[in-house]
């Protein structure tokens, strides 16, 4: 019962004229954001802080809330489309969602991504209202040991996402964990790695990693149709080829429920964020498929699942900013940053002392999703069209984007360098048939992997018993042994399935 009185107490805030205004600004602006490749929420809301100091507490709250999950709302779209990913957590999206537009079904894919996060985003707002302060609790249980072995157990899904050998996926991960090193030591302050580029001392830029292997790569893939009428797809864009079939939504049921209880989990744990959610989600669902084939071929359950964990983390990311002030990503920080200015305390007296905020802040979330369904499903014609635009005009126009956003991030030529350098090894990554998103999840991972396993260390004064001796880390650490085993048996079936073959045509 006091569940439903602070939820009327939410909705009669939400409602209010002056922050159903905020809410669809926000909501348009993250949208927007998305959609443009490499701009991304951080630098948008870190401009607009500063305007919250003349909002009443509340309504730029939930402006610069919308804006977060609008963005990764809308970074499915250019993912879809042209297989550019407009945020990180879109990456793998590309995978089938661009498959899909080549087929002629751009419009089911992009209603699937639309309908999918904002089932998780429903979802995930009614676990925040029920269990925030029990789920600060359970992020308390993670340590350094638990961290490590988790991500661990992310590199090794990530491996899967490969379409052929399992090495291969290997391989791309512990690339990607190369380059993620690079940069300054965030323990002993020392440089890695940089070979005397002052620009590499921050690392490497993670927009200008997925616009190159994704966004350049594809084009310089496509290169050679941009001379004549040459089109994204062939296929008849149609009414009925813009809905998605009565099957499509029968095979996405699962990977939803699965993508939202997997981003819900990950939102609550600081320091995952969205982009993680999704790479677990995609490695599940292929897990999980009785034809793991289809996967990177047009599955419709390799968007549903990744886009349904994007939206959950997103919106549970704010249960430990706010019931325990602690920031999961920057988006978050800059959130923390937000409620300081106009003297609130993050907390767990937060939602006592300003009932009103925490819990508007709460209903606003329902209302935006539904403010993002209303949004983006009328559109979804009007991107469709864009697949009719000749590779001539289209991928031109997509680059100049790619270049604006990539330097708008640091206002360095420097990044839009790394772009061009990325997308040819990407291209050259796809010649030899890897997978170039098992190396962004390397890169990803790989820092937060190091520093972990380092900080696990200190607290046991060298010994390795810590990864084994604590009950989650124990279970994060089986489920990788068991992860190995189920790729050596794949990869020696895959095997003897090639040696078959191979004496088959022999014999014939």
């Amino acid at each position: 019962m006091e569940l439903f009185d602070n939820l009327m107490l939410g909705f009669s805030v939400a409602f209010t004229p002056e922050n159903l205004a905020y809410a669809l600004l926000g909501c348009i602006l993250g949208t927007l954001i998305g959609v443009l490749p490499g701009i991304g929420p951080v630098p948008t809301i870190a401009m607009l802080l500063p305007i919250t100091y003349v909002l009443p507490p509340v309504a730029g709250l939930i402006m610069l809330a919308g804006i977060y999950y609008g963005a990764q709302y809308g970074g499915s779209t250019t993912a879809i489309l042209v297989a550019l990913p407009g945020e990180t957590s879109a990456v793998v999206t590309v995978l089938d969602g661009h498959q899909m537009a080549r087929n002629g079904r751009a419009g089911a894919a992009l209603a699937i991504a639309a309908l999918g996060s904002f089932f998780a985003g429903c979802v995930a707002t009614l676990l925040l209202a029920a269990f925030a302060p029990p789920l600060a609790e359970v992020a308390f249980k993670f340590g350094p040991a638990e961290y490590f072995s988790m991500m661990m157990l992310g590199l090794l899904a990530g491996a899967t996402l490969a379409k052929g050998s399992a090495i291969k996926g290997v391989a791309m991960v512990v690339v990607g964990l190369l380059l993620g090193v690079v940069g300054t030591d965030v323990n002993t302050g020392t440089m890695r790695f940089h070979f005397g580029i002052l620009e590499l001392s921050d690392g490497l830029q993670i927009v200008a990693l997925a616009m190159g292997l994704f966004g350049v790569a594809d084009f310089l893939k496509n290169i050679n149709r941009i001379g004549g009428d040459a089109k994204v797809t062939t296929a008849k864009i149609s009414m009925k080829s813009m809905r998605p079939e009565a099957g499509d939504i029968k095979q996405s049921r699962g990977a939803l429920v699965r993508g939202t209880a997997i981003g819900a989990a990950f939102g609550i744990l600081p320091g995952t964020g969205p982009t993680i959610a999704s790479f677990i989600s995609y490695a599940t669902e292929k897990k999980v498929a009785r034809e793991p084939r289809r996967f990177g071929r047009g599955a419709i359950e390799g968007i549903a699942g990744p886009e349904a964990a994007t939206s959950a983390s997103t919106q549970t990311s704010f249960i430990p900013t706010m019931s325990l002030g602690i920031p999961g990503d920057p988006v978050m920080a800059l959130m923390l940053g937000a409620l300081i200015i106009h003297g609130i305390q993050p907390g767990p007296q937060m939602m006592v002392e300003h009932a009103d905020m925490f819990w508007g802040l709460i209903a606003s979330f329902w209302v935006g999703n539904v403010l993002l369904l209303l949004l983006n499903l009328p559109l979804i014609g009007m991107w469709v069209r864009l697949l009719t635009v000749p590779f001539r005009y289209l991928f031109p126009a997509a680059l100049f984007f790619v270049c604006v956003g990539v330097y708008s991030t640091n206002n360095n030529l420097f990044d839009v360098a790394m772009v061009t350098l990325f997308g040819a090894a990407g291209y050259a990554l796809i010649r030899m048939r890897f997978e170039p998103a098992p190396l962004l999840l390397g890169f990803v991972l790989g820092p937060m992997v190091e520093e972990n396993f380092r900080r696990a260390l200190l607290l046991s004064r060298g010994d390795l018993a810590i990864f084994v001796s604590r009950p989650i880390s124990l279970g994060f650490v089986v489920a990788c042994v068991a992860l190995i085993a189920l790729l050596v048996v794949s990869a020696m079936r895959q095997r003897k399935g090639r040696e078959a073959l191979k004496q088959a045509e022999s014999s014939a």
